[in-house]
């Protein structure tokens, strides 16, 4: 298949909403841009993550042992509705702190990539979805590589508009504090509901 066909395939896959998105814009509305990027880089370097697995082979050894899916399924799932919890039962102060701090800025950034790196069907989908558009007439390995590279960094600029889509939705205002909940609470519900499928999701036979 051609390259253009694979491009288009990786950004409608890059806007699908996912663990990611909601995560990146919980980390805006808690700590506000910097963390909201913060947790971006760090979504991305754990899709990298990914990239390099299945580059390895290490997504075909998952994808075939029962026992290595399952663990890191739960354990993905486990985060996942942890972080979602977190959020819909955290209380916010009347006032929201203004400073964001480098502490907050490198938590997003860690979580991040523990979210990432710890869903089981991102490793899946670069095993399945990237050998569909190689080509025979060139080495598999840079091949996997670049394409996998592309689909982060996809996924990684989407993530960065939801943040600057999620702060311009909270300029100050009368409607700050009820948006701010709002976001929270969705993106809270969104990441238990993602970790509550991807804990009930089955390996491909």
């Amino acid at each position: 298949m051609s390259f253009l066909t694979f491009l288009l395939a990786a950004v409608v896959l890059a806007i699908t909403p996912g663990p990611g998105i909601a995560y990146v814009v919980a980390r805006t509305v808690a700590g506000g841009r910097a963390e909201g990027l913060a947790s971006c880089l760090g979504t991305g370097i754990g899709g990298l993550v990914h990239v390099l697995a299945a580059a390895a082979g290490l997504s075909l050894l998952l994808a075939q042992s029962a026992f290595a899916f399952n663990l890191l399924k739960l354990a993905g799932a486990a985060y996942l509705v942890y972080l979602g919890l977190r959020l819909l039962l955290h209380r916010e102060p009347d006032t929201a702190p203004e400073a964001e701090t480098p502490a907050g800025a490198r938590k997003a950034l860690f979580e991040g990539i523990v979210v990432e790196a710890l869903n089981v069907k991102t490793a899946l989908f670069f095993l399945a979805f990237l050998p569909q558009f190689t080509t025979s007439t060139a080495p598999l390995l840079p091949q996997l590589v670049l394409m996998g590279c592309i689909c982060v960094a996809l996924n990684t600029l989407v993530d960065v508009l939801a943040v600057f889509a999620a702060q311009r939705l909270l300029v100050s205002g009368a409607a700050r504090a009820a948006r701010a909940r709002t976001l929270t609470r969705v993106s809270g519900v969104t990441m238990v509901g993602l970790g509550a499928m991807l804990a009930l999701a089955r390996r491909e036979a």
